[in-house]
């Protein structure tokens, strides 16, 4: 397979081509990213027959900013027969390894929410189809890697498959998050949807325990502070503004009403930093490794805000500056970056502290 396809947010398919672009080159993979305005995908195209296959492998997914999933991809399997869908898609996949679990996806657009309902009820026979043809396990296995069908439109679509563990575990790059109603914002699916994408499921009972201490920077009305605050955290809500009076009734909620970049706490006891302040992002970089390096916080999730142009660009540069900063003053860390669903014109960032 000579293809990778990348999702990604509707919009930001210019940076996502970029970033694959630079990745790919850094691996000795070279090629060309085909890319279509708000489509909701890039599909880069290697020189060499096996240059997909050899990117789902070597590229780490966790590395990818603007991409949702990456999967490799033969060709485009394109006019089919609304009454033989199944044939010309089980004869282009059969480049395929076995795989243990089907996902058949669509663009997050417009056009690719109309097909929703089609690709939901194609699953079942496709399945079914794949099972026969020796190319899907009879039930679903975690370790095998993932098969993939991406449809443009109902006659038209991709096939390939992603490597498990090195995929999303998401349909589509997109967790599925409900809106509490009891929220004081809609930016609380921000850090809850960072949560999901950063921080295994396993690891929660510890780095996400109750009666931890949390700083949240540019906190009103509440939006991040109610998810931390939900996981019994207590918090120091830093911004001049107002709080949602119900999450200073829980008595887990202290109120700073102080510059966000002013504050520093009294104890030394603070486990997670958060920050979704409207500022310059590689201003907000900067303050979050000056908390890192004078170990005022362990774990950092915080927002880049993405200017109008070279967006990539900026991103790429403040991150880079941020690793160095660490490193020259020896912290050793994990890092990692996304455009999540939720994230609009930025980004979000999560830093660990190890040592």
């Amino acid at each position: 397979m000579k293809y990778l396809l990348l999702y990604c947010r509707p919009g930001f398919e210019k940076e996502c081509a970029a970033e694959i672009q630079d990745k790919a080159t850094a691996l000795d993979v070279y090629g060309f990213a085909r890319l279509e305005k708000n489509s909701g995908y890039v599909l880069f195209e290697g020189y060499q027959e096996n240059d997909g296959d050899t990117l789902v492998r070597k590229l780490e997914f966790s590395s990818l900013i603007f991409a949702r999933q990456m999967i490799a991809v033969s060709a485009l399997v394109a006019d089919m027969d609304a009454d033989d869908r199944i044939g010309p898609l089980l004869s282009a996949g059969n480049s395929l390894p076995l795989c243990g679990e089907l996902r058949v996806e669509m663009p997050d657009t417009n056009l690719g929410k109309e097909l929703s309902k089609f690709c939901r009820k194609f699953t079942v026979p496709l399945r079914q189809a794949l099972r026969k043809a020796g190319k899907l396990t009879d039930k679903p296995h975690s370790k095998k890697p993932v098969a993939h069908v991406f449809f443009l439109t109902s006659t038209s679509a991709f096939i390939g498959y992603s490597w498990n563990g090195n995929n999303s575990q998401f349909a589509m790059g997109i967790p599925r998050l409900k809106f509490p109603a009891d929220a004081p914002s809609r930016s609380t699916l921000k850090l809850e949807e960072a949560f999901h994408v950063f921080i295994p499921k396993n690891e929660w009972e510890e780095r996400l325990a109750p009666g931890m201490w949390a700083v949240d920077l540019g906190a009103c009305p509440g939006g991040w502070t109610y998810q931390l605050v939900r996981r019994s955290m207590f918090v120091h809500a830093i911004d001049n503004g107002m709080m949602a009076d119900s999450l200073m009734e829980t008595g887990q909620v202290k109120h700073h009403q102080v510059d966000g970049f002013k504050f520093e706490p009294q104890r030394k006891n603070v486990t997670w930093l958060v920050c979704d302040m409207v500022e310059k992002p590689a201003r907000v970089a900067q303050l979050m490794g000056e908390w890192l390096i004078d170990r005022w916080a362990k774990e950092a999730m915080f927002n880049l805000k993405l200017p109008m142009n070279r967006r990539y660009e900026e991103v790429r540069q403040d991150i880079e500056h941020l690793k160095t900063f660490l490193i020259d003053n020896g912290v050793k860390f994990t890092l990692q970056a996304k455009h999540l669903y939720h994230d609009r014109e930025e980004i979000t960032v999560h830093v660990r502290r190890t040592n």
